[in-house]
């Protein structure tokens, strides 16, 4: 097989791709052609249909060209029909049934080529490498394919290989895709289009961080070492052995994809109960690890018979800063909080504003936006419903999508879609709120810690009700306990750390020259019944006992200095 001229390069580099391409711009031309032509010819279709008034009965029928229409053009654009077929509140149903089949019910290449591939990358016979591999894969997908084999050893595994000629056409696409976001850009509002080729680089880059399975299958060890706290969230074992940049070899795991409502039912799993693991394994890879999967379509989420969510195909991941972390925590906390001020500088610190904006305009159309989420209007709190609203924000004020935050958005929305299939009633604040609340309250780090204090105390005052309703939140997700909870939050406030802490909460007790009985005998109604005295005594002598060695090895010097003194 003879080598595309840039399939040296290890990375993205848009500007070698444009030097190349630059170079030979009837391929180009004739892309951009290809793509139009098959774009006009189904929006001449349609609306063919529409003046026949044949446009119920064929929709169908376009829905299955698009679909294909989409598979001809290859892996850029099999990406974004990808996205689209997540998106129930987006896409109807007809054009959904068909952008779903982008997931792994692509056309496969010959096995031949496949094997051929393998053998060269790998450097052996394919009988020295498997046992067994079948004529047929049980899968094929934008980048490659895939096939349950079995290795000498007995195990069962998962063979991905790499569709032929990739680097040529991704890099054609990205080319063709930055041309036209050039052209496109002086059409689009400035705070729209401004970094529309950065949006695409980003793309660019994890695409071909895609196709390294080398890097893949350290992704897939990465996260797996994340989650091994939380045995409800799996992904496949690596076989080294059996692995390099264009084949990569795993565990199989027996799963039901997400999409089969009625197989996970038959199953007897809880649907609930899975939306509840794949939102929070979602937060936790946003806030908690700040590494996550940028690309959790259904076809790369699975349920296993004991009620697992298994994630495969780690091409597409990113991490983000701890400063990008704490700046997300940030801007939920000053939602909770109702301190829309706060939250426009936090969008400055994510890059979404320039430092020099004008904050109070923007904090003003921020709490005409996000002001009842927090209110009785939760329940009609959405990705979607927040993306409608901002569209009009950002054509007045100078709003501009930082390039990473394309995955980030990207990652989020194909998560709640996945959950809105599963159950079209779900809604990802009853998940994120209870979560945040949690870890605000229960996180021993610094930073969080002080996230806390910054939401219990305004202007210098204690916010009784901010403490209720952040115990409230807090107890409506199932994994919170109270007790530990109460040790750590004990033994917090017996530390020096904790000392300022210690003397804002005595003077909150004695506020505005009074007891304040009735704010504490609320906070306990929600307490007292899982605080039990026997528990909270318990939880006390377990965080005085937790600093007592170091308090003993402290005083028995002194002891000893005394006792020798007298």
């Amino acid at each position: 097989m003879s080598q595309h001229p840039l399939a040296y390069l290890k990375k993205y580099d848009a500007k070698a791709i444009a030097q190349h391409y630059n170079q030979r711009p009837l391929l180009a031309v004739w892309r951009l052609i290809q793509i139009v032509y098959m774009f006009v010819g189904l929006f001449v279709g349609l609306q063919l249909d529409k003046w026949s008034g044949q446009e119920d009965a064929k929709l169908p029928r376009r829905a299955a060209q698009l679909r294909r229409i989409i598979t001809k053009l290859g892996p850029t654009y099999i990406k974004v029909g990808q996205a689209l077929s997540t998106r129930p509140d987006l896409v109807r149903k007809d054009f959904l049934d068909e952008l779903t089949k982008l997931q792994d019910q692509l056309p496969p290449f010959p096995t031949s080529v496949a094997i051929e591939i393998i053998e060269q990358e790998l450097g052996k016979s394919i009988d020295q490498i498997y046992d067994y591999i079948p004529d047929l894969p049980v899968a094929a997908a934008s980048l490659g394919q895939v096939f349950r084999g079995r290795l000498h050893t007995g195990e069962e595994v998962a063979i991905k290989v790499q569709r032929p000629n990739l680097i040529p056409t991704i890099t054609l696409d990205l080319y063709v895709l930055r041309l036209l976001a050039a052209l496109t850009q002086p059409l689009l509002p400035v705070n729209l289009g401004a970094d529309l080729r950065g949006i695409i680089d980003e793309f660019g880059s994890k695409l071909f961080e895609e196709v390294d399975y080398v890097n893949e299958a350290k992704n897939a060890e990465r996260f797996a070492t994340y989650f091994s706290d939380e045995p409800r969230v799996d992904a496949p074992s690596i076989y080294w052995r059996y692995s390099s940049k264009r084949v990569l070899t795993m565990e199989w795991i027996d799963g039901i994809k997400l999409t089969d409502v009625e197989g996970i039912k038959a199953a007897g799993l809880d649907i609930d109960e899975l939306v509840q693991i794949g939102v929070m394994s979602g937060l936790r890879q946003l806030l908690e690890f700040g590494f996550f999967h940028a690309d959790p379509h259904p076809g790369n989420l699975f349920a296993t018979a004991d009620g697992r969510m298994v994630y495969i195909d780690f091409g597409m991941m990113d991490q983000l800063e701890q400063t990008t972390k704490e700046a997300l925590v940030d801007s939920v906390v000053h939602l909770m909080n109702k301190d829309y001020q706060k939250l426009g500088y936090d969008y400055v610190n994510l890059g979404f504003l320039t430092p020099d904006v004008d904050i109070p305009p923007i904090a003003n159309a921020l709490e005409s936006v996000l002001g009842d989420i927090m209110n009785e209007k939760v329940r009609d709190f959405n990705f979607k419903v927040v993306t409608d609203r901002f569209s009009g924000l950002m054509y007045e004020y100078p709003f501009c999508m930082p390039a990473k935050f394309a995955l980030i958005i990207r990652s989020v929305v194909t998560q709640e879609g996945v959950a809105l299939s599963l159950n079209p009633e779900f809604k990802i604040v009853q998940v994120a709120y209870p979560y945040v609340a949690r870890r605000l309250l229960t996180d021993e780090s610094p930073g969080l810690r002080q996230r806390l204090i910054e939401v219990l105390f305004k202007n210098g005052k204690f916010q009784w009700s901010r403490l209720e309703n952040l115990i409230k939140i807090a107890k409506s997700d199932d994994d919170f306990d109270l007790v530990p909870t109460a040790r750590m939050g004990i033994q917090f406030l017996m530390s020096d750390e904790g000392k300022f802490l210690r003397k804002r909460i005595l003077l909150a007790l004695t506020e505005d020259d009074r007891l304040h009985t009735d704010e504490v005998a609320r906070i306990w109604q929600l307490v007292g019944a899982e605080l039990k005295p026997n528990k909270l005594w318990d939880a006390a002598v377990g965080a005085i006992g937790s600093s007592l060695p170091r308090a003993i090895a402290t005083a028995l010097p002194l002891a000893f200095l005394s006792g020798s003194g007298s």
